[in-house]
């Protein structure tokens, strides 16, 4: 019964810090934390490259979905770690009966899920690698004034927080050094091209949906020195007409790796002819690594704007081996090869991050 299972002891009792999420919310956490769940994606990807896998105890239901299906390779035991609840919800038994000392979760989960688990005496870390303004905080599309900074100083302290939740401090400070690092090469290259000679890129997903502003997909194209054709008309994350994108008429189109079906839709279409793009032949399945999602990802920094910048400038990387920069990105963060994988991604709605 959920009272008795409410009842037993956690190991929230044991606790001796205080951190701040990224709600801004004071949370007190056990000096050492060894038992976690994870009800959001992203944070699951980061312990996984912080070398934290050991410590999940549980994972969201829909990880594979979120992640891709070829993401088993890099966490193979994640297969076996029970799933249970969402981004949005849990069930408090199963998660309670996982005797969990810390639970983190998405920063636009509902209040009431956080209490409701805050409550059975578990520690609740909100993640948003976001940093917002004030009352943007627990929002999915927020209003921020300055994209840049929010994202990228938001990323640092998602990581180090999560770094510093399961005391894997070292290995986040590793993580943000590398991923700027690599980010700061792509921007250098990229100097000399001028405003009005960048070029003229949409993200194609299911559905006609598309990222505009006000997400980190924008400014991923934006780094690799692209335009974002949806960016003066599109908030966050939203549906378009196929005539607003003939008339944007982008030279480039990127589709995630998740979606393979939408490059084939877009190619065999013939009202998607006249786009620029199909007709040179320029609609990309982007790699695993260049995780366009409303929210950075340390290799879509690293590694994925570099990719997406050979594609869009291939002559400024002519030197740059895609296989061999994703290969040292993999072995340090994912202590494995860089393989890409054969296995076709199956297409899911938008993940509300």
């Amino acid at each position: 019964m959920l009272g008795a299972a409410l009842s037993l002891p956690t190991f929230s009792s044991l606790a001796a810090r205080q951190i701040t999420d990224q709600l801004g919310r004071q949370v007190t956490i056990p000096d050492q934390v060894d038992r976690v769940v994870v009800l959001q994606h992203q944070t699951l990807n980061l312990l996984v490259q912080l070398n934290a896998t050991s410590k999940i105890v549980g994972i969201l239901a829909n990880w594979k979905q979120q992640l891709g299906d070829g993401y088993v390779r890099l966490a193979p035991q994640l297969q076996k770690t029970p799933a249970l609840g969402d981004l949005t919800h849990v069930d408090l038994e199963s998660l309670v009966a996982l005797h969990p000392q810390v639970v983190f979760v998405t920063n636009y989960a509902p209040k009431e899920m956080i209490e409701q688990i805050s409550q059975a005496g578990i520690a609740v870390v909100a993640i948003s690698l976001r940093q917002d303004p004030p009352g943007q905080e627990d929002k999915m599309n927020p209003q921020l004034p300055d994209e840049e900074q929010a994202y990228n100083q938001g990323l640092k302290t998602g990581i180090q927080l999560i770094g510093e939740v399961v005391n894997r401090q070292k290995q986040a400070a590793e993580l943000i050094d590398y991923t700027f690092t690599q980010r700061k090469m792509v921007s250098d290259r990229l100097q000399s091209v001028p405003a009005q000679q960048r070029v003229r890129v949409y993200m194609a997903n299911p559905g006609l949906s598309t990222y505009g502003s006000g997400k980190y997909t924008g400014l991923m194209m934006n780094h690799a020195g692209a335009l974002n054709v949806a960016e003066s008309t599109v908030k966050g994350f939203k549906q378009v007409s196929l005539e607003q994108v003939i008339a944007w008429d982008p030279q480039v189109i990127f589709v995630q790796d998740r979606y393979p079906s939408v490059v084939n839709e877009i190619e065999n279409d013939p009202k998607w002819q006249v786009i620029d793009a199909v007709k040179n032949h320029r609609v990309y399945l982007m790699p695993e690594y260049a995780k366009a999602w409303g929210y950075p990802m340390p290799e879509a920094l690293a590694i994925g704007e570099l990719w997406m910048a050979k594609k869009l400038y291939p002559q400024k990387f002519a030197d740059v081996d895609m296989q061999k920069q994703a290969d040292a990105y993999y072995q340090r963060f994912y202590r494995t090869h860089y393989v890409a994988s054969p296995v076709p991604k199956t297409a899911v709605a938008e993940p509300k991050a």
